[in-house]
């Protein structure tokens, strides 16, 4: 009888601390948004979508703010880490399996600002990876302050990572099961419960009705016979070889990069001039594209455009990763799946 009262008593614990967290995952997106804004206003004089600002910028401008912000994001990641020196263990999964749960909140910082700087200048890049390692390092470190055993900080974390990406993508059911399956690797209901309550938090403060939700808008569509279904495999088969195809870019990237004897903040400026150089013709290409996955869905596009488009992103976010550029690929893969699946329409419909 002792021994369940205590077990129920951890487990509302646990939930208290997991709505905690996502308290920190909605204030923390909210936080972003602003900053975000705020740079886009002073770097290109005008906030807003990136293709709304893109049609009032002189071209000059469209090249030379991805570079510069490219500059300041990689002296933001070479400074900052030169003077934290050794920060400790910085990725989410090393600190589940190989850690103790202590995530260092002064290298996710860096990290945070120096991938704001990036987005916030155009990069292709996504921002969930900066929300879900911010809310996770300072739930971190809560529990590091209240000098909590391992296991509670390892469920702190992954409730960071499930809040953050909830907050920042309108997702708390994916949000939870994304943590329990890629950071915690287990699936018990006393661990997915804490990941979904703080899912659901950071997802209901994200969802203020003052805020301004960058969300994928998909048009209604009327499935009206069953001969429409079996093209859905192909386009699956060719999604599936994309996405294969596009982590190994990413990687070869990143070795071919290596390879260049130059300091991370070059790296990264020429990242920027090569997205600034694609943008001049394909400005959809700049940030993490959610504006662009709405204009493909949402309107009808030429053939030849939607490839162009396509081949351009995927360039771009190859190369912003492969320089050294911190930030989630998660949106800029929603944005080349919205293409390939629009190029696909179009050669079925042609």
């Amino acid at each position: 009888m002792i021994r369940e009262k205590l077990r129920l008593n951890e487990e509302a614990f646990h939930l208290v601390l997991a709505g905690m967290v996502g308290v920190i995952g909605g204030v923390t997106q909210f936080a972003y948004h602003g900053a975000h804004q705020f740079i886009k206003w002073l770097a290109f004089g005008e906030s807003g979508d990136f293709l709304a600002v893109a049609e009032h910028t002189l071209p000059w401008r469209i090249f030379l703010v991805p570079t510069l912000g490219g500059l300041a994001a990689g002296l933001v990641l070479y400074w900052g880490l030169r003077v934290l020196g050794n920060p400790g263990l910085s990725n989410l999964l090393e600190v589940i399996v190989a850690g103790d749960g202590r995530l260092s909140s002064r290298a996710a910082v860096v990290n945070a600002a120096s991938s704001l700087l990036s987005i916030s200048t155009g990069a292709s890049i996504g921002r969930e990876g900066l929300i879900i390692q911010l809310t996770s390092a300072f739930s971190s470190k809560i529990g590091q302050l209240a000098k909590w055993p391992p296991y509670r900080l390892r469920l702190l974390v992954a409730c960071g990572a499930a809040a953050g990406l909830a907050a920042g993508w309108n997702v708390p059911i994916a949000g939870a099961v994304f943590a329990a399956q890629i950071v915690l690797g287990n699936f018990s209901m006393n661990m997915f419960g804490p990941l979904v309550f703080s899912s659901v938090v950071a997802t209901v403060i994200a969802r203020h009705a003052n805020a301004v939700h960058g969300w994928v808008r998909v048009p209604d569509f009327d499935f009206t016979s069953l001969s429409q279904l079996p093209w859905f495999i192909p386009l699956g088969i060719a999604a599936g070889i994309c996405g294969a195809a596009f982590l190994k870019v990413l990687q070869q990237s990143q070795r071919l990069t290596n390879r260049i004897r130059v300091p991370i903040y070059i790296r990264i400026m020429m990242a920027g001039a090569a997205v600034g150089g694609m943008a001049l013709l394909f400005p959809e290409v700049l940030g993490n594209g959610y504006e662009a996955a709405n204009k493909i869905l949402g309107e009808d596009l030429r053939l030849r455009f939607l490839v162009g488009l396509f081949v351009a992103k995927f360039l771009a976010t190859a190369i912003t990763v492969g320089s050294g550029t911190v930030g989630g690929v998660f949106t800029p893969t929603l944005f080349l799946g919205a293409s390939l699946g629009s190029v696909f329409a179009s050669c079925l419909h042609a």
